[in-house]
């Protein structure tokens, strides 16, 4: 899911010299791209860029370069931007279908699913974004499916965690009654027991006239 389209671009040449220190630095990103050194082709694509900001091609391949250099986020703005000022049907799908992979790659599923679908609009022969957009699907379906177990375990969790909660209640309930109770109990006792030690006051004799 993780494979990622490279167009290594050939260009005629014109007069300006601009247009040729371009065509050299998309040459030099594409190079390094190709032997995995996707820094050096980071900055060559920029360097392309500062030439020419519109160059498509340049912006394509340097989201490619960024997505290859463990940077998901921003080679979906670099592709977004690509999609944007694209006039090209077939690069355009192309750019889509990398967005999708970046989203994927970012466990955005329900995003990447949109963008594959994109792509399959823009090029209905496109067997990657097909592939891509089933293991979406199956993989998003499995994760809402997670998602309603672990909810449902949450649920449960919480339902055992109130009836705890009022079992803990009636049981602080129960032990207080009892409390009471046995407190009422010590509380008889101890009169009966200070009745019984009470002394007798002597009763007064008759006097013997």
């Amino acid at each position: 899911m993780k494979k990622i389209i490279t167009i290594i671009f050939s260009f005629c040449l014109v007069l300006a010299a601009n247009a040729q220190k371009e065509n050299e630095q998309i040459a030099k990103g594409n190079k390094a791209y190709k032997e995995q050194e996707y820094e050096k082709a980071v900055s060559a694509y920029k360097s392309a860029l500062m030439v020419a900001p519109n160059n498509n091609i340049a912006k394509f391949n340097l989201g490619n370069a960024i997505f290859r250099n463990s940077n998901p986020a921003d080679a979906e703005k670099i592709f977004d931007e690509t999609i944007e000022s694209n006039h090209s049907r077939e690069l355009t799908a192309n750019a889509w279908y990398n967005k999708g992979v970046t989203l994927t790659n970012q466990k955005k599923l329900e995003e990447s699913i949109k963008a594959y679908k994109q792509a399959l609009r823009l090029n209905p022969a496109d067997t990657l974004a097909r592939e891509n957009l089933v293991r979406a699907l199956r993989e998003l379906q499995k994760k809402q499916e997670q998602d309603k177990d672990q909810k449902k375990k949450q649920d449960q969790e919480k339902k055992q965690q109130k009836e705890k909660e009022k079992q803990n209640q009636k049981m602080n309930k129960q032990q207080v009654q009892q409390l009471l109770q046995a407190l009422e109990e010590q509380e008889k006792k101890l009169q009966q027991k200070m009745n019984q030690s009470k002394i007798p006051s002597p009763s007064q004799p008759d006097k013997d006239w």
